[in-house]
């Protein structure tokens, strides 16, 4: 059986794409949670470095082997189960795909940074502040609302590229900070993300991450405690 390496998932969006994925398509998996700790030498950096020299959840592990970048787990998925729909078949719609993946892999450094990921929370007051502030934020949204709303109009929908896929997932914690933060959006873009949060894998981590109640100073730049 797979076995997948997490954080926290009321906090760790990078372990939260491959769960829903694997969780979404039933792809059979033991999960290892691991609670996030990013002090040198802590137990978490201790235990993690037993499955990857590069100290970062999450891990896919396949008979020991390990497999480590949200990325390369998808594409490992896809190559052991080549018969899920994880990408679009068709190349172009593959390809395309693919590319708006590594986009959000690369990029959108200024929602990342300015809107951490906390399902639990909600910050709208901390969310109005920073787009009146940070431009580089407002581009960022600018950006994810045109490319969701050209691809649902080029797919039909429901998901980006029709039925749920890899894609989704991979946005799957752009859809928490909009949500977190009010951060405002189209009605299309709105729609989907609405449609997003309710899709099964989705639906199932929030649920544990709501139950988690697992406060992290480091990953609560807007709260002191609870």
């Amino acid at each position: 059986m797979l076995q997948l390496v997490i954080g926290n998932k009321n906090y760790s969006s990078w372990s939260m794409r491959p769960w829903v994925l694997l969780r979404h398509f039933g792809i059979a998996f033991e999960e290892i949670k691991l609670r996030l700790d990013f002090t040198p030498g802590s137990a978490f950096h201790r235990e993690l470095a037993r499955y990857t020299p590069a100290a970062r959840v999450p891990v896919l592990l396949s008979d020991g082997f390990a497999v480590w970048d949200t990325l390369a787990i998808v594409e490992t998925l896809a190559d052991l189960y080549p018969a899920l729909p994880l990408w679009p078949r068709e190349w172009r719609e593959r390809a395309r795909a693919r590319s708006l993946a590594a986009e959000m892999h690369a990029g959108f450094a200024a929602l990342r940074s300015h809107c951490p990921m906390n399902i639990e929370a909600g910050f709208p007051a901390i969310g109005a502040r920073i787009l009146a502030s940070e431009p580089a934020v407002r581009r960022d949204l600018s950006r994810i609302d045109t490319m969701w709303s050209e691809q649902l109009a080029a797919s039909g929908g429901p998901f980006l590229f029709g039925a749920f896929g890899a894609i989704d997932a991979y946005y799957a914690p752009v859809v928490a900070r909009l949500r977190g933060f009010a951060l405002p959006v189209s009605a299309a873009a709105r729609a989907y993300a609405d449609r997003v949060w309710a899709s099964p894998g989705v639906a199932a981590w929030v649920a544990d991450a709501l139950a988690e109640h697992d406060f992290i100073a480091e990953d609560e730049p807007w709260r002191s405690s609870r």
